[in-house]
């Protein structure tokens, strides 16, 4: 039986993830809320960066206190909510 297909995250060239990676710090260093788009997850994700990991490769965001921990390789947009 074949497995299913699973999408595979889209490539991005170097230019495009030093990009994302000063957006990130910079909305970091402001302490900007933003919403990050990230690959394969149903919804955008939305808050304050508390945390840059780059042990781990993953952005911790906080909203309302609760940290939720994104890979760095998986974020495809960062954005400013417009409201």
């Amino acid at each position: 039986m074949a497995k299913a297909k699973v999408p595979k995250r889209p490539t991005r060239d170097e230019f495009v993830l030093e990009e994302l990676g000063n957006q990130l710090t910079e909305a970091y260093q402001e302490e900007s809320v933003i919403v990050l788009t990230v690959w394969g997850w149903e919804e955008a994700v939305r808050g304050q960066i508390d945390l840059m990991d780059s042990r781990t490769g993953k952005v911790h965001m906080k909203q309302n206190g609760v940290i939720t921990k994104v890979p760095f390789m998986d974020i495809m947009e960062v954005n400013y909510p417009r409201d």
